[in-house]
């Protein structure tokens, strides 16, 4: 759900903004709140150390060690609200003056050793990360936009915030409130009871943040450019998605435990969308904006569900 917790922080805050900003700003200020909301998944760099312990091997052996190394770390120290509420300030704070900078760097600094204090050097070094990532995409956004302190801490606030819940129907449920000992929720929550429906269902919903997302970028930038319409940057050639359905016939079901072969060759189907066009007149004709490549890539991808999930009822 990575990709899908910044497209949705950057589509709900563009368009909210959009309705006092400029396009522009609007736009620059959804980006800066998506960047944010990716931030807490930083946590994942623990699980390299599983993947090296691993060594080279199956795909199956590699990503399992991959997921149960992440498993001590993910989802619990950059994953809580109450770090958020304390990181948010934090990172602004880091690109003010030298006053404020030194306030935030001890705002910063506690995170981690209370981090250290429950959860170990495991818990502060991956909250160090964090931090580090963090205050490098408040800085960045301070350089390149003119958000003031108040936007940023807005769009901080809204990325750190909404992650966690993004994550309540894959993995383990994220500790909100961490470093308390709190538990909100104690299983992650399935939409379906068929294990892959269930993963399709949860696909789905990625996906919808993903067309959300380009629907809210057209409808942002339309105030100025009325030639910018969504339908005409999706080709014909997007239909060929559909025949993904084969995979039923070739591939095991997927589950949200095995769900790699399943995620990677149904993504792969969006490469039709830097497919060439064939025109009578115009044999070989590659298209060159990169907004046609990614909506019909994602509408070829969209087939692919749709045709995958048609297949697998009716099998």
């Amino acid at each position: 759900m990575m990709v899908g917790h910044a497209l949705l922080a950057f589509a709900l805050t563009a368009l909210v903004a959009h309705r006092y900003w400029p396009t522009e700003r609007a736009l620059l200020f959804g980006v800066v709140a998506g960047a944010f909301a990716t931030v807490p998944d930083v946590d994942m760099t623990y699980a390299v150390i599983g993947l090296a312990q691993a060594g080279l091997g199956s795909v199956w052996t590699m990503t399992a060690a991959f997921w149960g190394s992440s498993q001590l770390a993910h989802r619990a120290v950059t994953h809580s609200l109450v770090v958020a509420l304390i990181a948010a300030p934090g990172f602004v704070l880091i690109t003010g003056d030298r006053s404020r900078r030194a306030i935030g760097t001890i705002v910063l600094s506690i995170l981690v050793w209370i981090a250290f204090a429950k959860s170990g050097v495991i818990g502060a070094g991956v909250m160090f990360i964090f931090v580090l990532v963090g205050s490098a995409v408040a800085l960045v956004a301070v350089r390149r936009t003119d958000l003031e302190p108040r936007a940023l801490l807005v769009a901080a606030a809204f990325g750190l915030l909404s992650h966690p819940f993004g994550d309540l129907f894959t993995g383990e449920p994220p500790q909100f409130l961490y470093p308390f000992d709190t538990v909100l929720l104690h299983s992650r929550i399935a939409l379906l009871s068929d294990p892959t429906l269930n993963l399709l269902a949860i696909f789905a919903l990625e996906l919808t943040m993903a067309w959300f997302a380009v629907v809210v970028y057209f409808h942002v930038r339309d105030d100025h450019r009325h030639d910018e319409r969504l339908l005409g940057h999706i080709h014909g050639r997007a239909t060929l998605g559909a025949g993904y359905a084969l995979a039923v016939v070739f591939l095991p079901a997927p589950t949200l435990d095995v769900s790699y072969h399943f995620v990677f060759s149904v993504l792969a189907v969006g490469a039709v969308g830097v497919g060439p066009k064939l025109y009578p007149l115009q044999p070989f004709h590659v298209e060159r904006d990169p907004k046609t490549w990614l909506c019909t890539g994602m509408a070829a991808v969209t087939f692919a569900i749709l045709a995958y999930a048609g297949a697998y009822i009716t099998a």
